[in-house]
């Protein structure tokens, strides 16, 4: 027959490893938690800065936006839009500059990003061909800030910098 308190310390450590899980799923979940918060507030932000936000947006929990070339083009140019054109090409690549872009080259990006002075103007981030600006916006919205808009298909695709007109090219 085991002893009675050899059977009361060995229920005591089954207890404490149970706790001790229980401690850590509740950690994931006020994780979780805060993370859909975060979202929701990048949301409300797009919404009371009267931006159009779309059902799959919100739906699907998105944390920034894809704008097509089109639509980046369009809100560039309109003057009664505020925002911060980011730039996060290579150093090494060749394309003529937007001079009023914030230049952080990708390959300094993690190390350079508060350069950007606000969390909540509207950012239109573009990159070559699109691929680190979607990079450089989930970094970003880790980080806090709301209002992040990658622009699809980069300089690639953007009017009036496509890569041939660029190169000096006929399209």
């Amino acid at each position: 027959m085991i002893p009675k308190h050899t059977n009361v310390f060995s229920q005591l450590q089954t207890f404490e490893k149970e706790i001790g899980l229980l401690e850590g799923r509740i950690l994931e979940l006020e994780t979780r938690i805060h993370k859909l918060l975060e979202i929701e507030r990048n949301h409300l932000i797009r919404i009371k800065n009267g931006e159009e936000v779309s059902d799959d947006f919100i739906q699907n929990g998105r944390t920034y936006l894809d704008l097509s070339p089109e639509k980046a083009w369009r809100m560039y140019r309109n003057p009664d839009f505020d925002f911060i054109l980011v730039d996060v090409t290579a150093k090494d690549f060749e394309v003529k500059r937007l001079p009023e872009a914030l230049h952080i080259p990708w390959e300094e990006f993690a190390e350079k990003f508060l350069d950007i002075q606000s969390r909540t103007t509207p950012l239109l981030i573009i990159s070559e061909d699109g691929t680190n600006s979607v990079l450089a916006c989930e970094f970003l919205v880790k980080r806090g800030f709301y209002n992040c808009n990658n622009i699809s298909g980069g300089y690639k695709f953007w009017k009036g910098f496509r890569l041939e007109e660029v190169k000096g090219q006929s399209a």
